[in-house]
Protein backbone atom coordinates (compact mmCIF):
# COMPACT_ATOMS: atom_id res chain seq x y z
CA UNK A 1 0.00 0.00 0.00
CA UNK A 2 1.33 3.17 -1.16
CA UNK A 3 1.93 6.23 1.89
CA UNK A 4 1.20 9.47 0.76
CA UNK A 5 3.64 11.80 2.59
CA UNK A 6 1.94 15.12 4.02
CA UNK A 7 3.66 18.27 5.47
CA UNK A 8 3.97 16.77 8.45
CA UNK A 9 7.38 15.16 6.61
CA UNK A 10 8.62 18.68 6.86
CA UNK A 11 7.94 19.99 9.90
CA UNK A 12 7.77 16.62 12.06
CA UNK A 13 10.21 14.85 10.02
CA UNK A 14 11.27 12.72 12.94
CA UNK A 15 7.92 11.34 13.92
CA UNK A 16 7.03 10.92 10.31
CA UNK A 17 10.11 8.99 9.66
CA UNK A 18 10.23 7.10 12.91
CA UNK A 19 6.19 6.06 12.35
CA UNK A 20 7.33 4.14 9.30
CA UNK A 21 10.46 2.80 10.10
CA UNK A 22 8.62 1.18 12.90
CA UNK A 23 5.93 -0.47 10.48
CA UNK A 24 8.55 -1.39 7.90
CA UNK A 25 12.06 0.41 6.85
CA UNK A 26 11.03 0.05 3.43
CA UNK A 27 7.98 1.36 2.26
CA UNK A 28 6.51 2.45 -1.16
CA UNK A 29 5.44 6.17 -0.82
CA UNK A 30 4.59 9.28 -2.88
CA UNK A 31 6.82 12.14 -1.64
CA UNK A 32 5.49 15.69 -1.04
CA UNK A 33 6.40 16.73 -4.35
CA UNK A 34 4.37 14.19 -6.15
CA UNK A 35 6.96 11.71 -6.99
CA UNK A 36 6.46 8.14 -6.08
CA UNK A 37 9.17 6.21 -4.79
CA UNK A 38 10.72 3.40 -2.41
CA UNK A 39 11.24 5.47 1.28
CA UNK A 40 14.27 3.41 2.78
CA UNK A 41 14.05 4.79 7.02
CA UNK A 42 16.06 1.78 8.45
CA UNK A 43 19.80 2.21 8.96
CA UNK A 44 21.08 -1.47 7.55
CA UNK A 45 18.45 -1.25 4.39
CA UNK A 46 20.06 2.51 4.16
CA UNK A 47 23.72 0.92 3.83
CA UNK A 48 22.38 -1.76 1.56
CA UNK A 49 20.98 0.56 -1.40
CA UNK A 50 24.32 2.07 -1.11
CA UNK A 51 26.47 -0.37 -1.69
CA UNK A 52 24.54 -2.89 -4.32
CA UNK A 53 24.86 -1.99 -7.54
CA UNK A 54 21.71 -2.84 -8.58
CA UNK A 55 20.82 0.57 -7.32
CA UNK A 56 21.87 2.83 -10.23
CA UNK A 57 23.06 6.69 -10.05
CA UNK A 58 23.53 6.81 -13.74
CA UNK A 59 21.36 10.00 -15.25
CA UNK A 60 19.24 9.11 -12.86
CA UNK A 61 18.41 13.05 -12.78
CA UNK A 62 17.41 13.13 -16.24
CA UNK A 63 14.94 10.09 -15.78
CA UNK A 64 13.09 11.92 -12.84
CA UNK A 65 12.94 15.34 -14.58
CA UNK A 66 11.72 13.48 -17.76
CA UNK A 67 9.39 11.41 -15.81
CA UNK A 68 8.21 14.39 -13.48
CA UNK A 69 7.13 16.29 -16.82
CA UNK A 70 6.25 13.11 -18.86
CA UNK A 71 8.52 13.98 -21.44
CA UNK A 72 10.00 11.29 -23.86
CA UNK A 73 13.72 9.92 -24.44
CA UNK A 74 14.16 12.48 -27.43
CA UNK A 75 12.67 15.58 -25.92
CA UNK A 76 14.46 18.24 -24.17
CA UNK A 77 14.08 19.10 -20.02
CA UNK A 78 14.17 22.94 -19.19
CA UNK A 79 17.41 21.54 -16.79
CA UNK A 80 20.67 21.90 -17.74
CA UNK A 81 22.98 19.00 -19.24
CA UNK A 82 26.02 20.62 -18.11
CA UNK A 83 25.12 19.61 -14.38
CA UNK A 84 24.30 15.76 -15.89
CA UNK A 85 27.79 14.70 -15.29
CA UNK A 86 27.93 15.24 -11.76
CA UNK A 87 29.35 12.71 -8.87
CA UNK A 88 25.90 12.10 -7.89
CA UNK A 89 24.76 11.14 -11.24
CA UNK A 90 27.15 9.07 -12.49
CA UNK A 91 28.18 4.61 -12.02
CA UNK A 92 31.23 3.42 -12.18
CA UNK A 93 33.25 3.59 -14.09
CA UNK A 94 32.77 7.25 -15.27
CA UNK A 95 32.17 8.04 -11.39
CA UNK A 96 35.21 6.25 -10.28
CA UNK A 97 37.41 8.17 -12.71
CA UNK A 98 35.55 11.69 -11.73
CA UNK A 99 35.62 10.88 -8.28
CA UNK A 100 39.54 10.02 -8.64
CA UNK A 101 39.92 13.44 -10.41
CA UNK A 102 37.93 15.81 -7.88
CA UNK A 103 39.75 13.82 -4.68
CA UNK A 104 43.01 14.87 -5.86
CA UNK A 105 42.63 18.43 -5.58
CA UNK A 106 40.34 18.28 -2.59
CA UNK A 107 41.65 16.37 0.16
CA UNK A 108 41.37 16.46 3.66
CA UNK A 109 44.84 18.09 3.92
CA UNK A 110 44.27 20.37 1.07
CA UNK A 111 41.77 21.60 4.05
CA UNK A 112 43.34 21.77 7.13
CA UNK A 113 44.97 25.11 6.47
CA UNK A 114 41.74 26.44 6.35
CA UNK A 115 40.99 26.71 9.93
CA UNK A 116 42.88 30.06 10.52
CA UNK A 117 40.97 31.55 8.04
CA UNK A 118 37.99 29.98 9.42
CA UNK A 119 38.68 31.36 12.68
CA UNK A 120 38.92 34.45 11.33
CA UNK A 121 35.59 34.65 9.41
CA UNK A 122 33.94 33.08 12.31
CA UNK A 123 35.08 35.93 14.88
CA UNK A 124 34.05 38.36 12.76
CA UNK A 125 30.69 37.30 12.45
CA UNK A 126 30.52 36.85 16.33
CA UNK A 127 32.33 40.17 16.62
CA UNK A 128 29.23 41.72 15.04
CA UNK A 129 26.71 39.54 16.89
CA UNK A 130 27.89 40.96 20.23
CA UNK A 131 25.62 42.87 21.98
CA UNK A 132 22.51 42.15 20.73
CA UNK A 133 20.27 40.87 23.02
CA UNK A 134 18.73 38.84 20.24
CA UNK A 135 20.14 37.28 17.16
CA UNK A 136 18.67 35.68 14.13
CA UNK A 137 21.32 32.80 13.58
CA UNK A 138 20.75 31.79 10.08
CA UNK A 139 22.14 35.42 8.62
CA UNK A 140 24.21 36.19 11.34
CA UNK A 141 26.33 33.32 11.51
CA UNK A 142 25.17 29.78 9.63
CA UNK A 143 24.56 31.39 6.17
CA UNK A 144 28.34 33.82 5.84
CA UNK A 145 30.46 31.52 7.53
CA UNK A 146 30.38 28.28 4.81
CA UNK A 147 29.59 30.62 1.84
CA UNK A 148 32.50 32.78 2.39
CA UNK A 149 34.68 29.74 3.38
CA UNK A 150 33.43 28.09 -0.21
CA UNK A 151 33.65 31.38 -2.10
CA UNK A 152 37.48 31.44 -1.17
CA UNK A 153 38.29 28.56 -1.42
CA UNK A 154 36.82 27.68 -4.77
CA UNK A 155 37.72 31.14 -6.60
CA UNK A 156 33.86 32.10 -6.80
CA UNK A 157 33.75 36.05 -6.37
CA UNK A 158 32.06 36.53 -3.33
CA UNK A 159 30.00 39.65 -4.56
CA UNK A 160 27.88 37.04 -6.91
CA UNK A 161 27.01 35.22 -3.55
CA UNK A 162 23.46 36.60 -3.92
CA UNK A 163 22.77 35.36 -7.02
CA UNK A 164 24.29 31.45 -6.69
CA UNK A 165 22.55 30.88 -3.66
CA UNK A 166 19.03 32.37 -4.43
CA UNK A 167 19.74 29.79 -7.20
CA UNK A 168 21.35 27.10 -4.87
CA UNK A 169 18.03 27.69 -2.44
CA UNK A 170 15.59 26.95 -5.98
CA UNK A 171 17.75 23.78 -7.12
CA UNK A 172 17.63 22.00 -4.06
CA UNK A 173 14.28 23.79 -3.01
CA UNK A 174 12.27 23.19 -6.00
CA UNK A 175 12.39 19.55 -7.46
CA UNK A 176 11.78 19.41 -10.76
CA UNK A 177 9.84 22.79 -11.01
CA UNK A 178 10.22 25.38 -13.96
CA UNK A 179 11.68 27.72 -11.48
CA UNK A 180 14.41 24.93 -10.65
CA UNK A 181 15.64 24.35 -13.96
CA UNK A 182 16.02 27.88 -14.66
CA UNK A 183 18.14 28.55 -11.75
CA UNK A 184 20.53 24.99 -13.32
CA UNK A 185 20.77 26.75 -16.61
CA UNK A 186 21.88 30.45 -15.05
CA UNK A 187 23.83 28.21 -12.62
CA UNK A 188 25.77 26.65 -15.07
CA UNK A 189 26.08 30.07 -17.37
CA UNK A 190 27.36 31.57 -14.33
CA UNK A 191 30.30 28.73 -14.21
CA UNK A 192 30.86 28.22 -17.35
CA UNK A 193 32.24 31.74 -17.69
CA UNK A 194 33.81 31.54 -14.19
CA UNK A 195 35.74 28.36 -15.40
CA UNK A 196 36.22 30.53 -18.91
CA UNK A 197 38.21 33.16 -16.62
CA UNK A 198 40.09 30.67 -14.64
CA UNK A 199 41.98 29.10 -17.82
CA UNK A 200 42.65 32.46 -18.84
CA UNK A 201 43.93 33.82 -15.81
CA UNK A 202 44.95 31.37 -13.51
CA UNK A 203 44.48 31.82 -9.58
CA UNK A 204 45.78 30.00 -6.48
CA UNK A 205 42.02 28.12 -5.88
CA UNK A 206 40.27 25.03 -6.30
CA UNK A 207 38.37 25.70 -9.31
CA UNK A 208 41.68 26.61 -10.72
CA UNK A 209 43.31 23.29 -9.76
CA UNK A 210 40.13 21.39 -10.82
CA UNK A 211 40.85 23.01 -14.45
CA UNK A 212 44.29 21.43 -14.75
CA UNK A 213 44.14 18.71 -13.02
CA UNK A 214 45.08 15.20 -14.35
CA UNK A 215 45.83 11.76 -13.90
CA UNK A 216 47.65 9.74 -16.72
CA UNK A 217 46.75 12.28 -18.99
CA UNK A 218 43.09 12.37 -18.27
CA UNK A 219 41.37 15.83 -17.66
CA UNK A 220 38.09 16.92 -16.61
CA UNK A 221 36.09 17.67 -19.51
CA UNK A 222 33.78 21.39 -19.54
CA UNK A 223 30.59 19.81 -19.06
CA UNK A 224 32.94 17.86 -15.60
CA UNK A 225 34.01 20.68 -14.26
CA UNK A 226 30.43 22.52 -14.40
CA UNK A 227 29.08 19.69 -13.05
CA UNK A 228 31.82 19.56 -10.49
CA UNK A 229 31.89 22.93 -9.47
CA UNK A 230 28.11 22.97 -9.09
CA UNK A 231 28.18 20.28 -6.42
CA UNK A 232 31.16 21.31 -4.28
CA UNK A 233 29.76 25.27 -4.49
CA UNK A 234 26.02 24.13 -3.52
CA UNK A 235 26.68 21.38 -0.70
CA UNK A 236 29.88 23.10 0.33
CA UNK A 237 27.66 25.29 2.15
CA UNK A 238 24.04 23.94 2.13
CA UNK A 239 24.94 20.87 4.43
CA UNK A 240 26.84 23.45 7.23
CA UNK A 241 24.19 25.79 6.78
CA UNK A 242 22.22 23.36 8.82
CA UNK A 243 24.65 21.86 10.83
CA UNK A 244 25.20 25.02 12.23
CA UNK A 245 21.79 26.16 12.66
CA UNK A 246 20.52 22.64 13.81
CA UNK A 247 23.52 22.58 16.17
CA UNK A 248 22.78 25.65 17.76
CA UNK A 249 18.94 24.50 18.55
CA UNK A 250 19.66 21.27 20.04
CA UNK A 251 22.09 22.95 22.09
CA UNK A 252 19.63 25.55 23.21
CA UNK A 253 17.07 22.50 24.08
CA UNK A 254 19.97 20.71 26.14
CA UNK A 255 21.57 22.98 28.06
CA UNK A 256 23.36 19.85 30.24
CA UNK A 257 25.00 18.94 26.79
CA UNK A 258 26.23 22.67 26.47
CA UNK A 259 27.78 22.11 30.53
CA UNK A 260 29.39 19.17 29.18
CA UNK A 261 31.18 20.81 26.20
CA UNK A 262 32.32 24.24 28.46
CA UNK A 263 34.08 21.64 30.68
CA UNK A 264 35.28 19.16 28.43
CA UNK A 265 36.63 20.73 25.02
CA UNK A 266 38.10 17.43 23.56
CA UNK A 267 34.25 16.19 23.61
CA UNK A 268 33.41 19.22 20.25
CA UNK A 269 34.77 16.82 17.49
CA UNK A 270 32.62 14.71 18.66
CA UNK A 271 29.77 16.60 19.85
CA UNK A 272 29.96 17.97 16.06
CA UNK A 273 29.21 13.99 14.98
CA UNK A 274 26.42 14.21 17.25
CA UNK A 275 25.17 17.05 15.78
CA UNK A 276 25.26 15.58 12.36
CA UNK A 277 23.17 12.49 13.83
CA UNK A 278 20.85 13.85 15.88
CA UNK A 279 19.28 16.32 13.43
CA UNK A 280 21.01 15.07 10.04
CA UNK A 281 21.65 18.45 7.41
CA UNK A 282 20.52 16.47 4.13
CA UNK A 283 17.01 15.40 4.09
CA UNK A 284 16.69 12.42 1.63
CA UNK A 285 19.31 10.75 -0.54
CA UNK A 286 20.00 12.01 -4.05
CA UNK A 287 17.78 9.38 -6.03
CA UNK A 288 18.60 5.47 -7.09
CA UNK A 289 16.69 3.56 -9.59
CA UNK A 290 16.60 -0.18 -9.55
CA UNK A 291 17.68 -2.22 -12.62
CA UNK A 292 16.50 -5.48 -11.97
CA UNK A 293 14.05 -6.75 -9.26
CA UNK A 294 15.60 -6.06 -6.18
CA UNK A 295 14.73 -7.49 -2.34
CA UNK A 296 15.53 -5.18 0.57
CA UNK A 297 14.47 -6.25 3.73
CA UNK A 298 10.98 -7.98 3.58
CA UNK A 299 10.12 -6.16 0.33
CA UNK A 300 10.99 -6.62 -3.45
CA UNK A 301 11.12 -3.94 -5.04
CA UNK A 302 10.50 -4.33 -8.96
CA UNK A 303 12.90 -2.89 -11.30
CA UNK A 304 13.14 0.62 -12.81
CA UNK A 305 11.58 2.27 -9.65
CA UNK A 306 12.92 4.94 -7.75
CA UNK A 307 14.33 4.67 -4.00
CA UNK A 308 15.51 7.28 -1.86
CA UNK A 309 16.81 6.78 1.58
CA UNK A 310 16.00 8.88 4.23
CA UNK A 311 19.25 9.67 6.22
CA UNK A 312 17.25 11.76 9.43
CA UNK A 313 15.32 8.33 9.64
CA UNK A 314 18.14 6.06 9.54
CA UNK A 315 20.38 8.40 11.78
CA UNK A 316 17.35 7.74 14.42
CA UNK A 317 17.63 4.13 13.93
CA UNK A 318 17.39 2.80 17.75
CA UNK A 319 18.95 -0.69 16.26
CA UNK A 320 22.29 0.82 15.37
CA UNK A 321 21.96 3.67 17.75
CA UNK A 322 20.97 2.99 21.55
CA UNK A 323 18.36 5.96 22.81
CA UNK A 324 18.62 7.71 19.27
CA UNK A 325 16.53 10.50 19.80
CA UNK A 326 18.33 11.45 22.77
CA UNK A 327 21.17 14.17 21.92
CA UNK A 328 24.61 12.83 23.53
CA UNK A 329 28.09 14.48 22.98
CA UNK A 330 29.85 11.90 24.89
CA UNK A 331 28.37 9.48 22.30
CA UNK A 332 30.78 7.29 20.78
CA UNK A 333 31.87 8.61 17.10
CA UNK A 334 31.40 7.04 14.12
CA UNK A 335 28.33 5.11 12.34
CA UNK A 336 26.24 8.06 11.40
CA UNK A 337 24.99 8.39 7.40
CA UNK A 338 24.72 12.09 7.14
CA UNK A 339 27.44 12.34 4.85
CA UNK A 340 26.03 9.21 2.74
CA UNK A 341 28.10 5.75 2.53
CA UNK A 342 29.59 4.30 -0.54
CA UNK A 343 31.08 5.65 -3.19
CA UNK A 344 29.05 8.53 -3.10
CA UNK A 345 30.67 9.61 0.81
CA UNK A 346 30.11 13.42 0.40
CA UNK A 347 33.89 14.52 -0.59
CA UNK A 348 32.99 17.63 1.08
CA UNK A 349 33.08 16.06 4.79
CA UNK A 350 36.34 17.11 5.68
CA UNK A 351 35.45 20.90 5.13
CA UNK A 352 31.69 20.22 6.75
CA UNK A 353 32.83 18.60 9.96
CA UNK A 354 36.14 21.94 10.07
CA UNK A 355 33.69 24.93 10.20
CA UNK A 356 31.60 23.15 12.23
CA UNK A 357 34.09 22.29 15.04
CA UNK A 358 35.21 25.58 14.60
CA UNK A 359 32.31 27.99 14.77
CA UNK A 360 30.81 25.76 17.78
CA UNK A 361 34.08 25.96 19.60
CA UNK A 362 34.09 29.95 19.33
CA UNK A 363 30.19 30.26 20.13
CA UNK A 364 31.04 28.39 23.24
CA UNK A 365 34.01 30.59 23.93
CA UNK A 366 32.17 34.08 23.35
CA UNK A 367 28.89 33.20 24.96
CA UNK A 368 27.79 31.97 28.23
CA UNK A 369 23.93 31.65 27.22
CA UNK A 370 22.42 29.88 24.36
CA UNK A 371 18.41 30.42 24.93
CA UNK A 372 15.67 29.86 22.63
CA UNK A 373 13.48 32.31 22.20
CA UNK A 374 10.46 31.62 20.03
CA UNK A 375 8.84 28.36 20.64
CA UNK A 376 9.24 24.74 19.36
CA UNK A 377 5.76 25.70 17.66
CA UNK A 378 7.35 28.88 16.27
CA UNK A 379 10.43 26.43 14.63
CA UNK A 380 9.62 26.36 10.55
CA UNK A 381 11.98 23.74 8.36
CA UNK A 382 12.91 24.23 4.90
CA UNK A 383 9.86 22.07 2.65
CA UNK A 384 12.59 20.36 0.89
CA UNK A 385 13.13 16.55 0.15
CA UNK A 386 17.24 17.45 -0.16
CA UNK A 387 17.90 19.35 2.81
CA UNK A 388 16.38 19.17 6.51
CA UNK A 389 17.55 22.88 8.07
CA UNK A 390 15.20 25.70 9.76
CA UNK A 391 13.69 28.12 7.86
CA UNK A 392 15.18 30.53 10.79
CA UNK A 393 16.64 30.55 14.44
CA UNK A 394 16.26 33.37 17.00
CA UNK A 395 18.20 32.99 19.83
CA UNK A 396 19.27 35.14 22.74
CA UNK A 397 23.31 35.03 23.08
CA UNK A 398 24.49 35.86 26.66
CA UNK A 399 27.80 37.24 26.46
CA UNK A 400 30.74 35.39 28.99
CA UNK A 401 32.06 37.99 31.23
Amino acid sequence: MTHLLDESFFQDAHTATGELRATTPVRHVVLPDGLPAWLVTGYDEAKAVMTDPRFSSHRVYDRLHRMSLGLGEDEETPFSDDLAANLLNLDPPDHTRLRKLVTKAFTSRSVAPLRSRIEQITDELLDAMSGSDTVEVLNALAYPLPIQVICELLGVPFDDRDKFTAWSKTMVDGGTSPEAGQATMMMAGYLNELIAAKRAEPADDLLTELVHVSDGGDVLSQRELVATAVVLLVGGFETTVNLISSGLLALARHPDQVKLLRDDRTLLPGAVEEFLRYETPNNLSSPRYTTEAVRLGDVEIPAGHFVVVSWLAANRDPSRFPGADRLDVTRPVGGHLAFGHGIHFCVGAPLARLEGEVAFGRLLDRFEGIELVSSSDGLRWRRSTSMHGLESLVLRLRSAR
